[in-house]
């Protein structure tokens, strides 16, 4: 459960973006997205590495520009 301390004169607007925040630090709809489609551990695999290939290369600047 989210609790969202507001300060007195505080608006409205100003707890909703601090709950939306905080529930997005949450990762739930990242979560739930996730778990719509089921994904083979293999691709799981497979992305992670071309993640990881992907990065190194930004890290040693083979990339042009």
């Amino acid at each position: 459960m989210l609790i969202v301390q507001v300060k007195e004169g505080d608006t409205i607007e100003k707890a909703l973006k601090k709950f939306k925040k905080k529930f997005e630090k949450t990762g739930v709809v990242k979560q739930l997205r996730e778990r719509q489609k089921f994904t083979k551990p293999s691709i799981k695999r497979r992305e992670q590495v071309i993640k990881a290939v992907y990065k190194q290369k930004l890290q040693l600047g083979e990339f042009d520009k």
